[in-house]
Formats: C-alpha cells, structure tokens, sequence
C-alpha cells in the first residue's frame, strides 16, 4: 500500500502511503480509461499531466466545494502532513513520507493545531507527582 513518487520536489524519488479507498477508486479509473504511458496522461501523448494543469483541476474542485481561503495543491501536502501529526503518526514517520532530508525541515513545516494542543498535560497532573 505505497506509492512510489518519481521526481518529486528537487527531482528525488520517495515512497508515500496509499489509501485503501483511493485504491478502489485508482482501480476504477484504469478500468475505464485504460491509461497507457501514465495513470494521468497530459493533453500531449506521451507527457504526464502537467502542473498548470493540475493547479487548474484544483481550482476548479476548490470553487465547486465552496471553499473560499486561499489555498494552493501544496496546501494538500500540507493537510496531509497535519492530520498525521494529529493522528499521533511520530514526526520521523512523517519526514520520510514527505521526503525531507532533515527533520528540522519537517518540523518547521508542520504547524501546532489546537487541537493537538488540547490534548497536552501539565507534568504537574501526572498522578507519580505530589
């Protein structure tokens, strides 16, 4: 259940998770479109899909959805990265998955949510303490 992302970001290949729904639905789309050369062809033959096309994709979904902050595909990552961190996925995890060489990268990229916060104790109410 991973996917293998060839030339992302600084041209370096990393593996990511695959979702077990997002599989079903992969399944669909090759069954219907039978994609040659690339699970998401561009318009030209032979070439991927290409980044303004995909920021148009996006734009288009985030209009549809009614979602009016200024959000980008990044922000995807970005999402991405934040509901590990609140599902308690260890921050190591999360620099592999997102292919940062070092983890002070992934740290300053993944914010504190409040409710990550909320779930934070005092030392001080640790019951060993009196």
């Amino acid at each position: 259940m991973q996917i293998h992302i060839r030339q992302s970001k600084n041209l370096k290949d990393r593996y990511s998770i695959l979702s077990e729904k997002l599989l079903i639905l992969l399944r669909k789309y090759y069954k219907q479109f039978r994609p040659k050369d690339f699970l998401f062809p561009g318009a030209i033959q032979g070439q991927p899909l290409s980044v303004r096309n995909i920021q148009d994709t996006f734009k288009k979904a985030k209009d549809k959805a009614g979602i009016t902050k200024n959000v980008s595909v990044h922000s995807l990552r970005h999402s991405f990265a934040t509901h590990l961190l609140e599902s308690k996925t260890d921050i190591r995890s999360i620099q592999e998955l997102l292919g940062h060489a070092r983890l002070e990268t992934t740290a300053k990229y993944l914010h504190l949510t409040r409710k990550s916060l909320l779930g934070i104790k005092s030392p001080l109410d640790n019951p060993e303490v009196d």
